[in-house]
């Protein structure tokens, strides 16, 4: 990579002063931009007479003079449409009262101007923002095009702000728009309340998103299950299989969901194992937790705990059964109307009838001790989540409309229980020890029932070992 410490003189003239060619586009509307509008109008009907403003966030540094790569925050996307690379830092959404509703405009960076001015230098001398370093952006033209929204030059966003109205903020992506706005507290959080459960109930266009993440998600599955064999001649073997997921998802998409979790032998038994620095031997079970990030931000999140050799022992066959008879259980209790936490309780009571045929109750029976408590030494949490624009969506939503609410078509959700026994836990028989087991699958909520979305990868232990052999 080109570096070159010594500061980019930022003049008008010289080697960079004129002969441009006029390079600007004609940018169709992109797909889900009619959406967005629509969930722009419910925002401005939840708040009238108040602004409204929504920040994309920044860059954050990732070492001295690099940073991470850019993701907008997620209600940001869900009111833009933005996609992928063309994301642009510092960006705020602005919704100002009207007389009949609200103005909403875009508060963007323009792209690095060739012509001069107070930024002409911006092009080739900003190593964070011009042209020439980080890549093109769009004119604010183009923006407006491609987003269908009025678009402005972030350099105008304090003026915007001027005005004295009620004014709510979501708080935490912008400092600089954090200090522009005073506090509210209480009506802050309720815009953030508001704006996490806008993205509950998923359109058609979302869904396709999701099914789209899904897919690609599934394709690295298989691209996984072919490079185990070279996987297991390696000192960190996680890292090669991590790494072979993650071409996959830039390939296909924007990039990962969350971090890939790459999980052999005991390190299965670690809910978030991100390390993968381990190795992956034969007999060992490889626990994959790994979702594709599409270009429109939404996530697929698909768990497969696979035997490194292609077939299970018997004490993990006995394990995954398990897991897996659990998981059927709660897959069989989606459906609209059903309480969020039904799918829960089905495949806990599976669990908890199947630990207990093997005698493993850690703390006893009680009368006052839930199944839930009984068994959370082997299960540590619940057994699934919303799935969208964040692997664990929705989650500033009132327990009323989530945890403790009813399912309802265009919900999108993962159903994944596991048993995870630690390799020190002497209250389960030596052989199970080190054992870590997780199934999980996507699923849309539909009018009669769900549908899976991850149906492309097999569950049960016959059909997993079956897709293994044809891919070795």
């Amino acid at each position: 990579m080109s570096r070159d410490d010594r500061d980019v003189p930022a003049t008008a003239a010289g080697p960079f002063d004129g002969g441009w060619a006029d390079t600007d586009l004609e940018l169709p509307l992109v797909p889900g931009a009619a959406r967005a509008a629509e969930r722009r109008s419910a925002v401005s009907e939840r708040f009238p007479g108040e602004r409204i403003v929504v920040p994309s966030g920044g860059l954050k540094v990732r070492s001295n003079d690099f940073d991470y790569a850019f993701r907008p925050h997620s209600a940001f996307v869900h009111l833009t449409a933005e996609q992928g690379t063309q994301a642009v830092p510092d960006s705020v959404l602005v919704f100002e009262p009207t007389g009949s509703g609200h103005s909403v405009t875009l508060f963007t960076r323009p792209r690095s101007p060739r012509g001069g001015g107070p930024n002409g230098a911006e092009f080739y001398s900003d190593r964070r923002y011009g042209e020439f370093w980080t890549g093109r952006r769009r004119t604010l033209t183009e923006t407006a095009e491609a987003l269908g929204i009025e678009v402005a030059a972030r350099d105008d966003l304090e003026r915007a702000l001027g005005r004295n109205v009620p004014t709510r903020v979501l708080r935490g992506a912008d400092t600089h728009v954090d200090a522009l706005v005073p506090p509210a507290p209480q009506a802050d959080a309720e815009l953030v309340t508001f704006l996490s459960e806008l993205r509950l109930v998923k359109d058609e266009w979302e869904v396709g998103q999701l099914r789209a993440a899904v897919d690609c998600t599934v394709a690295g599955f298989h691209d996984v299950v072919g490079e185990l064999r070279h996987a297991t001649r390696l000192a960190r073997g996680e890292r090669w299989i991590e790494g072979t997921f993650n071409r996959r998802a830039r390939l296909g998409g924007y990039g990962l969901g969350f971090e890939t979790i790459a999980a052999a032998g005991a390190h299965a038994c670690v809910l978030h194992w991100m390390r993968n620095d381990g190795p992956v031997r034969e007999g060992d079970l490889l626990l994959l937790d790994a979702g594709v990030e599409a270009d429109s931000f939404y996530t697929g999140d698909v768990t497969r705990t696979l035997p490194v050799s292609g077939r299970f022992t018997d004490a993990q066959r006995r394990v995954y059964d398990l897991v897996f008879a659990a998981q059927t259980a709660g897959i069989a209790a989606l459906r609209p109307g059903a309480r969020y936490g039904d799918f829960h309780d089905a495949a806990m009571r599976v669990i908890a009838e199947g630990l207990d045929a093997w005698g493993l109750r850690p703390h006893g029976r009680t009368a006052s001790t839930s199944v839930s408590e009984l068994y959370r030494r082997y299960t540590l949490c619940g057994s699934g989540h919303m799935l969208g624009l964040d692997c664990h969506d929705c989650a500033s939503a009132r327990s009323e409309t989530y945890l403790d609410g009813v399912l309802e078509a265009g919900h999108v959700l993962t159903v994944e229980p596991g048993l995870y026994f630690q390799p020190d836990d002497l209250t389960v028989p030596g052989e199970l020890r080190g054992i870590g087991v997780r199934i999980e699958d996507d699923f849309v909520i539909t009018a009669d029932g769900a549908v899976c979305l991850s149906s492309g990868l097999p569950r049960g232990a016959d059909e997993v070992e079956t897709w293994m052999a044809s891919l070795r």
